[in-house]
């Protein structure tokens, strides 16, 4: 049987659609109905049951998903298997990556790795929420902060800087903080994906402490935040690589400057070392040899 069929049907499911299954196969919608109802009819048995607004597997097209999947999975084992004996490194990579930092950081070495491995279709998605690798089918993802515990595996790739600024406008309409705790009494724009809701952290001897601060306006991309502060509405918690430009035109000035600010972890997390494709063996090589900063 033709995998192209089984991968369909297990699209199918997952999608709950058949036009979204066909556009991750990249094929038509009615070649992937054909697909169907060409297994239905060489099985006997009814797989899939359809409404106007979804496509539900039957209990038996349960069970079969299951099997199939566990086939295909088994089947690209050993494809791999194969492939990472060879010296040519082939096949698809899915990554995920902040936003600001792919653009900022990450961009030119992508195209680096795309010209070093021609054959590997990489896919990244930008987005600064932290997916669920497995279950939204990433190989690997940059995850910039602390990290909750999981099972995922954890390289690290270098620590960010960073910097408490503020618009030369703001500081001249709220005054200039001289201490950490002064920072109660100022707006503050917060990024809402670090760890330790409403408390920036600073580096005080061997510890790390953890000042409260009351956000006047939060958000989950840096971009926004970056922009807030240079309208002048609020002191930012940034890493320098998002600021860099700002500080150096002076839209930006460092304020607290003389505490020390603990870089902010920039890690590669992945899912398992077990069936590593070459794909993703050969980007956690190339990631691992570059100077990231």
């Amino acid at each position: 049987m033709d995998t192209t069929i089984l991968q369909t049907y297990l699209h199918i499911v997952d999608e709950g659609s058949f036009a979204a299954a066909a556009r991750r196969m990249g094929i038509s919608k009615s070649m992937s109905s054909k697909y169907i109802a060409d297994l239905e009819t060489s099985l006997g048995a009814r797989l899939l049951t359809r409404s106007t607004r979804s496509v539900r597997p039957t209990a038996l097209g349960v069970e079969y998903y299951t099997k199939v999947k566990d086939v295909l999975d088994k089947l690209e084992q050993a494809n791999e298997a194969v492939r990472s004996t060879s010296s040519h490194i082939a096949g698809p990579l899915k990554i995920g990556s902040p936003i600001a930092y792919t653009m900022k950081v990450l961009q030119p070495h992508i195209v680096q790795f795309m010209e070093d491995y021609p054959d590997v279709q990489l896919e990244a998605v930008l987005d600064d929420k932290c997916s669920d690798l497995i279950g939204d089918g990433f190989d690997a993802a940059i995850r910039i902060g602390d990290l909750d515990d999981s099972s995922l595996v954890v390289r690290r790739l270098h620590g960010a800087r960073i910097h408490i600024v503020a618009a030369p406008a703001y500081l001249a309409q709220h005054g200039v903080p001289l201490k950490p705790a002064e920072l109660a009494a100022h707006r503050c724009l917060h990024y809402t994906n670090m760890r330790g809701s409403g408390t920036w952290p600073f580096q005080i001897g061997n510890e790390i402490t953890y000042q409260k601060i009351q956000p006047s306006f939060s958000a989950n991309n840096g971009d926004i935040i970056r922009a807030t502060a240079v309208a002048g509405k609020g002191l930012a918690f940034m890493p320098e690589f998002l600021i860099e430009e700002e500080l150096r035109s002076g839209q930006l000035v460092p304020v607290l400057a003389d505490y020390s600010l603990p870089d902010v972890p920039v890690n590669l997390v992945y899912p398992t070392r077990k069936n590593m494709t070459a794909a993703l063996r050969a980007f956690l090589d190339f990631m691992g040899g570059l100077q990231l900063s």
